[in-house]
């Protein structure tokens, strides 16, 4: 088949899966069914996660009167501090997942000059709930225990090899090394 032939024919085969792609939508058959041939192929999503995520353990341990020092080492930088609300710092958290609602979290902390004065916000997950949410790997059932029974360490001390019978202090054969070979790591110049 000449080369015009092979161009023409993949130019109306082209035609033709774009007019059946485009005619599938419009038919009531197939778009009211749940055999609709166009969302078999989505596009990827990306998981998006913005902000500092504070811990319902963090908060805990928030004190009236703590100082703005330890308040940060604490909750890490605000993402909202204002120039004109220097004694308040926002800390806002969201996240966004393929297939489910946006979640976010809002945290407020108020000063008054350099001590800590009042905190509010959301009610804020435990950090084993957060992992919890983050964590989609498919569940693949119970783990295996990873201690050896009594049973099992005793097959395993029989089948080890002989321990060296030598007195203490003998001298003993250094095992020889496997004989190897490598390519050259440049190749010759002509």
């Amino acid at each position: 088949m000449s080369e015009k032939h092979r161009h023409g024919l993949s130019a109306a085969l082209l035609l033709l899966a774009t007019g059946l792609i485009a005619g599938c939508g419009s038919t009531p058959l197939v778009s009211t069914t749940s055999f609709n041939p166009l969302t078999w192929l989505t596009p990827y999503r990306a998981d998006v996660i913005q902000g500092n995520f504070i811990s319902s353990e963090q908060v805990a341990l928030l004190r009236p009167g703590m100082p703005r020092v330890e308040v940060r080492n604490l909750l890490g930088t605000p993402l909202v501090a204002s120039v004109f609300h220097a004694d308040r710092w926002d800390y806002v958290f969201s996240i966004k997942r393929k297939g489910g609602e946006p979640r976010v979290y809002k945290y407020t902390v108020m000063f008054k000059g350099d001590a800590l004065e009042r905190f509010e916000g959301d009610a804020m997950p435990s950090e084993a709930d957060f992992i919890a949410q983050l964590d989609n790997r498919r569940k693949l059932g119970k783990i295996p225990p990873l201690e050896a029974t009594p049973e099992q360490l005793k097959a395993a001390q029989t089948k080890t090899p002989a321990v060296n019978t030598a007195p203490a202090g003998a001298p003993t054969a250094p095992t020889p090394a496997p004989a190897t070979s490598y390519p050259p790591l440049e190749s010759p110049r002509l």
